[in-house]
């Protein structure tokens, strides 16, 4: 058949209309692919800030290496980042410096990309993935109740709409309630290998257990309370661990001690670091001992928490964290 001007026009919208498909979906599993595997020690994060209370870039650099320095996997941000109270336009800024600082490095990049909102989740997600983060960790809306139906909607809203992978933060902490075992089993079967999990509802152990009963293993799991439940969970089935970074060495000695199966390691380790978490009981209390400790080591010039805050390290505290952290110094050899 002889082709006029025409069908050869269309013809070629046609191609060009198939070739552009075929690499958007090209390009989406490169960018998949891209992605590193996330796991292992992944330290959340204290923001600094300076006499002026804005987020102190030099030493956030330095606390990005420092960890990276102990032996940690990568980074993340998260509740003890203060991620509240900062403006959306402090959150994108440190995450920037932080990503940029970590994949220099060619580490593990979380940050942190939960709201009270789809809208306002989507921009913090679509920024991480622009700054080439390797996953975000999105908490549930702290503000709202909401069904398991609303709540897979949320999530679905966020992950159908990008390519990044995506953490699903219980945060029963804060929220008050605990996402279902069914929820996240769901969301498992939907979206596959797109999905990790970092469970906080008690007891953590046993709702482990379960979970990974009932996802056959397939689910990969954080363990977050600090390193507090991390022998316990070990044991039960995790991929990593998001510890405060004040303590990033003692978590890197006892993952690697776990994963040695060094149970007389592990027993050493895990004593006196139980007894330092058991002080943090609020995440007022996580952000005073935890930036307290980072000045200690030298990598913060101060220990300013942004106002308001509920809690303030009083003298015996401090005496009891600095008996604490010289014990872990010596059971991990640390100079």
């Amino acid at each position: 058949k002889h082709l006029d001007s025409a069908d050869i026009k269309e013809c070629t919208r046609g191609f060009l209309s198939r070739y552009k498909l075929v690499r958007r979906n090209q390009r989406q599993v490169i960018e998949m692919n891209s992605f590193k595997e996330v796991h292992g020690v992944l330290p959340v994060l204290q923001t600094p800030f300076d006499s002026n209370d804005e987020i102190d870039k030099p030493i956030l650099v330095r606390e990005v290496n420092w960890v990276l320095d102990q032996g940690a996997d990568g980074v993340t941000s998260g509740m003890v980042t203060e991620i509240l109270k900062l403006s959306p336009s402090e959150r994108m800024h440190m995450h920037e410096i932080v990503s940029e600082t970590s994949n220099a490095r060619g580490a593990i990049t979380v940050l942190s990309a939960g709201s009270e909102s789809v809208k306002q989740s989507l921009v913090y997600t679509r920024h991480a993935q622009e700054y080439k983060a390797d996953a975000v960790m999105i908490n549930p809306p702290l503000t709202t109740s909401l069904t398991d139906s609303d709540l897979y909607r949320y999530y679905g809203s966020i992950l159908d709409a990008t390519e990044i992978p995506v953490i699903i933060q219980d945060a029963s902490g804060y929220v008050g309630r605990p996402l279902s075992l069914e929820l996240q089993v769901k969301l498992l079967d939907q979206y596959g290998t797109r999905v990790y999990f970092k469970p906080e509802a008690v007891p953590i152990g046993q709702r482990l257990s379960i979970f990974m009963e009932a996802t056959s293993g397939r689910a990969r799991v954080f363990e977050g309370s600090g390193g507090g439940a991390l022998i316990d969970t070990f044991q039960r089935g995790l991929v990593g661990t998001m510890p405060g970074a004040d303590l990033t060495w003692v978590l890197v000695a006892l993952w690697k001690a776990l994963t040695e199966g060094d149970w007389k390691r592990v027993d050493q380790i895990a004593g006196p670091l139980a007894n330092l978490i058991s002080l943090e009981y609020s995440l007022d209390a996580y952000l005073a001992i935890e930036k307290y400790l980072l000045v200690k080591q030298g990598i913060f010039t101060n220990a300013l928490v942004r106002e308001p805050v509920g809690y303030r390290m009083d003298a015996q505290t401090k005496v009891n964290v600095d008996r604490l952290f010289t014990v872990l110094q010596e059971r991990v050899n640390k100079k």
